[in-house]
């Protein structure tokens, strides 16, 4: 007689969250890319905990999330990668050119979140405006937390737009994001 295991059902509703390295860094050497930045980008893996251990109305898990970082030293890196700690994190517009023509991380990040139900962005303004310029991301895919001068560029993508106020998240985004997934869950559950 076989024994009885039993398997926790996985949701089918899949979220990537994408962030950007930090100046603070929590490892003073080799650690997970989750792990290793903390400052603003701790509001960030609040949020993917948060989503992360959410239960559904039916008593199911409400999404499975992935967590991903953009980093000065390796371009994109999934939250699980190991990465080492590095001396300079890039800030401004030129930088993030600089390091996306070395890395090619707005093309691979574009790439990466087609199998994602939804995409939520909480990096900065120059950042998320070479993903607008690149146009590679597919319309209704993302929620981008971002400056109020993107606002209409998000609406003719159909992106849920969510302004950015100092933080990288800020809790009433990080509230409206969880009722964003929920109907999202109820809606693909309904009977």
């Amino acid at each position: 007689m076989e024994p009885k295991v039993m398997i926790e059902m996985k949701t089918d509703l899949r979220i990537l969250i994408v962030t950007n390295d930090s100046t603070v860094f929590n490892s003073p050497g080799i650690d997970s890319a989750f792990n290793m930045f903390g400052g603003r980008a701790t509001e960030v893996k609040n949020l993917t905990a948060r989503l992360d251990t959410a239960v559904a109305s039916d008593g199911k898990k409400l999404c499975d999330v992935s967590y991903g970082v953009i980093t000065t030293r390796y371009g994109f890196v999934p939250g699980n990668y190991v990465i080492d700690r590095y001396d300079r994190v890039m800030s401004n517009r030129e930088e993030y050119e600089y390091i996306d023509n070395a890395k090619n991380f707005v093309e691979q990040v574009s790439y990466l979140c087609r199998p994602f139900d939804k995409v939520i962005f909480c990096i900065p303004k120059d950042m998320f405006s070479m993903f607008l310029e690149a146009d590679q991301i597919w319309n209704g895919k993302l929620i981008a937390i971002t400056s109020k001068d993107f606002e209409e560029e998000c609406a003719k993508r159909d992106w849920i737009f969510l302004e950015r106020r100092g933080s990288r998240v800020g809790s009433g985004n990080a509230d409206k994001i969880e009722e964003i997934i929920r109907a999202m869950y109820d809606e693909k559950h309904r009977s």
